[in-house]
């Protein structure tokens, strides 16, 4: 069985989860998932600073797959995929976002080092620019 949390940017740069759900609508197993997008999404909005503007979508996704067909207490992950998921302004700011997401995913983000510990990880990540970029013709 797959569990999947997502969660998105607004406005504000906050992060809410794409379903609507609440945290107390979450299962424990789920919650896991949700403090890993959660501490994912921090850790890239840390590392951006000042570059945060540029980016105008940010999602990420947290996969697990349970060893049971349902949850029960015995349920343990046997493997993990997070998808990054965002949208810059700038060429530039795609390769700013891109740094910053690589480095919280390999480096700093403690849930990805523990969950790492749990299972395997495996991960996907889609930055994409707005910026209309015109051939030069001669």
């Amino acid at each position: 069985m797959i569990q999947k949390i997502s969660i998105a940017m607004n406005n504000e740069h906050r992060f809410t989860m794409t379903d609507g759900r609440s945290l107390d609508e979450l299962n424990p197993k789920e919650l896991l998932l949700y403090a890993t997008a959660d501490c994912a999404a921090r850790t890239i909005i840390g590392a951006l600073k000042e570059h945060i503007d540029s980016v105008t979508m940010m999602e990420i996704e947290v996969e697990g797959t349970l060893s049971t067909a349902t949850v029960v207490a015995e349920s343990r992950y046997t493997h993990f995929n997070i998808i990054y998921r965002a949208e810059c302004r700038t060429l530039k700011d795609q390769i700013v976002v891109s740094r910053a997401v690589n480095l919280a995913h390999d480096k700093y983000c403690g849930m990805l080092q523990m969950i790492r510990r749990i299972a395997p990880l495996s991960h996907e990540t889609s930055i994409v620019t707005t910026e209309e970029v015109v051939a030069q013709v001669q």
